[in-house]
This record gives C-alpha cells, structure tokens and sequence, in this order.
C-alpha cells in the first residue's frame, strides 16, 4: 500500500471537485481524504495499491466536468493504517 498527498489548483471550487474525488476513489478502492486549502487548492492525501493510486492522480487532471485543473501536483506520503474510509472536510 502506497500514498500520496495531491494539490489540484485551477478554477475548481463550487465544482463538486471534493464529491467527485470521493466517488473516483470509492470505484478505485482507495481511502483518504479531501479538503479545500486556504489558497483556493483542493488537498487530498489517497491510499491504496500503487496502481489504483496511480490512475487515480491521472483523474485529476481532468476532475469533473465543471473544474478547470491547470495543475496537480504530487507528492509520495507513508500510508496511515488508522484510515479506513474516504472523507470529505
């Protein structure tokens, strides 16, 4: 199991950008986390097998339909075996 810290910036608030990570992440087996950063940038820390984590960051860049992601950026973080669901802050 591997995990990963991701930044979405863009024009992606009031997008259903969170709602819709949670959903990819459901259909991928992956548990986590998202929230809105002070910045105006969606955080999601992901867990999972490496592959689903994988396909899950190339999600990112296109979001859902009404978010505009200009960039994601990645960084690898220790899985954390107390998360045993997805959440939305």
């Amino acid at each position: 199991m591997i995990g990963s810290h991701i930044s979405i910036y863009g024009e992606i608030q009031g997008s259903g950008y969170r709602s819709w990570a949670k959903d990819q992440c459901a259909k991928l087996d992956l548990l986590g986390w998202a929230r809105k950063a002070s910045d105006g940038s969606i955080e999601i820390f992901v867990q999972g097998e490496e592959e689903n984590v994988n396909t899950f960051i190339s999600l990112c860049w296109d979001g859902p339909t009404y978010a505009h992601v200009e960039d994601v950026l990645v960084h690898d973080a220790n899985a954390d075996d107390s998360i045993k669901s997805f959440k939305i802050y």
